[in-house]
């Protein structure tokens, strides 16, 4: 018998290991912020649809696909409501991945505070996730979580491994204010230090940095360009962490910087797990609300996108005129529906209505000749005939009178109301919230929904996020803070500068914008050009950068100009790193245009022609790019040879954009002064082959 007792025994320690690499993840449901204000009032922040599915969804889908068993929801705000919706959810179902699903209810007014809660109550066995309720990412967790197991079986004190998305600085999903900056030993991928830079002035653009930190690590770098998606892997040493510091309120600016910076005392390490590939970003803001929908629409995020139907019961089809639609569509017979746009089910659009780059809830009822742009409508909105609404959100149960404006950046909450003829001013938030014994909040603004109207204008509160207090979050209040008015994504930020900024890090944004005010499609220029550089930087194939191009270019209606723009921007960029890592300029030059020509050559088309308008506008993008780099001269030079020698441009080409205007006026003529050579060369040479012809016709 003992001999069986002592086999038992041998059992339990894999049993154990078991235990150990069972995965669990805490979703934190609610941030604790304002910043989706008025509709927060009414609805917990992590059920409102995102593409007509609740943000919820996104993040559990992901937590499923890593392989988590047993999860917590740390509820905030509206836990009923979330309560509800779980219940009667698919993950509560038997079918569910999780073997665990636990809705944690708490006092909580912080992350802090329901960290706290959470490690009061003894659920956490292992290492585990901790994820924000609004992430959408389709990163794989294995690698990382593979890493971060390595590291901890080596050192203890190795608590946390964070999951960064390494993007461009200007891309469209990054935070446009307060931008994230991470110090970074890449030998152990170890984070030294965390800050948060506010960039609407200049005083915030500068990191305080540790003079001991540079001493006691040989290599160091110093990163803007990660999405932090707010995924982090974590051992139970995190929550104690969290109890024993009751400052601590939130994930980054305090428990990350505070742990960091007492190293010396608590002896924690907090590293990095950075992916260049994938998609991932978090829904943190209306900005970051307006631009995940779009990465969605477009497909970036793939395989997250409506016609993924995450949830049972949607339909969605792709169309072929690129837009996603439901069963039950009625459109009118002269409506137009444009591409990235997503229509939800039974909703009808009248005669002559236009729906351009819209996402449409189910039951939406839009009357005849009505224009609807860059805007969300949650569902069971109601829009009268002839009523215009451009960069806005309405929420379920709005009511949109005849003849109505709602002007970028309006915020209509549930329910509200719209009399015939009424104009909501920029950037205007109307409520209908009413108190917890159902009385309203506030009375109806007639003035300001017009007779018959509901609603009143939600003003923040002073103690609510300044992203929030000084604008809807969708378009800033003045029209003059934004450099473009052309689109309400993230964009509309300082990240972009009309003339070429200087490149001040091999970590700086990969956009540098042309002084072409006529048609400055930045959604397209900032994604285009980070998705060219990234092709270039692994190298990928021509042909698969340019599928890529065409996609975009027709998702987001970019003219060919715009494209020759992007691949300029990213050619130049991708030589000019080549060249600061040490390789010769011809040789930069020479190896980048070489691979890449067929990428060139299918974005000029008057090699037929007389005039050479695109070569010309080529030459002229690329120099302009070169305007602020240190050796301009030079590469202006090299490329000119290189797209000669490689007949992308031809001789009349070279010729047009020397003899254009434009190629010399201001800070353009700076570069272009090594080049008159070559032009020489070129004019020579056909004037000596002018003579020959000449000379062979007098033999005749």
């Amino acid at each position: 018998m003992p001999p069986k007792a002592q086999k038992a025994k041998g059992k339990q320690k894999p049993q154990e290991d078991l235990r150990e690499l069972s995965l669990q993840a805490v979703v934190l449901a609610d941030t604790f912020q304002t910043r989706f204000t008025p509709f927060t009032l009414e609805k917990p922040r992590c059920l409102l649809p995102l593409a007509n599915t609740p943000l919820i969804e996104y993040t559990l889908n992901f937590l499923a696909d890593a392989g988590v068993q047993d999860l917590f929801i740390c509820c905030g705000s509206h836990p009923e409501q979330v309560e509800d919706y779980i219940s009667s959810s698919k993950w509560k179902r038997p079918t569910s991945p999780f073997k665990t699903l636990v809705l944690l209810k708490s006092d909580a007014t912080s992350v802090g505070d329901a960290m706290r809660d959470l490690d009061n109550r003894g659920l956490i066995t292992g290492d585990f996730l901790l994820v924000s309720g609004d992430v959408v990412t389709n990163i794989s967790i294995e690698p990382a979580l593979a890493r971060h197991r390595e590291r901890r079986e080596k050192d203890r004190n190795a608590i946390m491994t964070m999951i960064l998305r390494e993007a461009g600085v200007g891309h469209r999903s990054r935070a446009t204010r307060c931008k994230p900056v991470f110090v970074i030993n890449p030998t152990v991928d170890r984070c030294l230090h965390y800050e948060e830079i506010n960039c609407s002035n200049d005083t915030g653009r500068h990191v305080s940095l540790d003079p001991d930190l540079l001493s006691e690590h040989a290599e160091v770098e110093v990163r803007e360009d990660l999405i932090d998606c707010y995924v982090d892997i974590c051992t139970p040493d995190v929550l104690g962490l969290w109890s024993d510091n009751f400052d601590y309120q939130s994930v980054r600016t305090s428990f990350l910087f505070g742990v960091l910076k007492d190293f010396e005392l608590n002896g924690k390490t907090i590293h990095t797990h950075i992916v260049a590939d994938r998609y991932a970003a978090r829904a943190r803001s209306l900005r970051a609300y307006d631009a995940v929908s779009r990465d969605i629409v477009g497909r970036w995020a793939y395989p997250i996108c409506p016609d993924s139907n995450l949830i049972p019961g949607q339909d969605y089809e792709y169309t072929t005129d690129k837009f996603y639609r439901e069963s039950g569509i009625v459109l009118g017979r002269t409506s137009k529906v444009g591409p990235g746009c997503v229509l939800g089910r039974s909703t009808v659009i009248g005669d002559s209505s236009t729906i351009s780059h819209s996402i449409l809830g189910r039951n939406s009822q839009i009357g005849a000749k009505a224009w609807i742009e860059d805007s969300y409508l949650w569902g069971n909105v109601k829009v009268g005939d002839g009523s215009t609404i451009k960069k806005a959100i309405l929420a379920e149960g709005v009511v949109v009178g005849k003849g109505c404006t709602i002007e970028p950046g309006v915020l209509l909450a549930y329910n509200v109301r719209l009399a015939d003829n009424t104009v909501v001013p920029r950037c205007t938030k109307i409520s209908r919230a009413t108190s917890k014994d159902g009385v309203a909040s506030r009375r109806t603004d007639s003035a300001l929904v017009g007779e018959g109207g509901e609603g009143y204008e939600y003003s923040p509160d002073s103690d609510e996020d300044s992203e929030a207090s000084d604008s809807s979050g969708l378009v800033y209040r003045n029209p003059r803070a934004s450099k473009s008015a052309s689109s309400v994504s993230t964009l509309e930020s300082e990240d972009l500068d009309l003339e070429p900024s200087e490149d001040r890090s091999r970590r700086a944004s990969v956009i540098s914008e042309t002084s072409d005010e006529s048609a400055p499609n930045k959604d397209f220029h900032a994604e285009a050009t980070a998705s060219i550089l990234d092709g270039l930087q692994k190298e990928h194939s021509p042909e698969n950068i340019s599928l890529e191009l065409g996609a975009l270019r027709m998702t987001l209606n970019a003219s060919q100009h715009d494209v020759r723009r992007a691949v300029a921007a990213a050619l130049v960029k991708r030589i000019t790193n080549l060249e600061n890592s040490g390789t010769g300029a011809r040789e930069a030059v020479t190896a980048v245009l070489t691979k890449y020509s067929s990428l060139v050559d299918r974005i000029i088309f008057d090699k037929e022609t007389n005039g050479k308008p695109d070569q010309v506008d080529f030459l002229l993008l690329v120099q302009k790019e070169l305007v602020s780099k240190e050796r301009g001269n030079s590469l202006l030079l090299l490329v000119a040879k290189e797209v000669y020698d490689l007949e992308l441009i031809e001789e009349d080409g070279i010729l047009q954009w020397w003899a254009d205007t434009r190629s010399s006026e201001g800070s353009m003529g700076s570069v272009r002064g090594l080049v008159q050579h070559f032009i020489t060369f070129l004019e020579e040479a056909e004037e000596d082959e002018e003579s020959d012809e000449d000379g062979s016709g007098d033999e005749d």
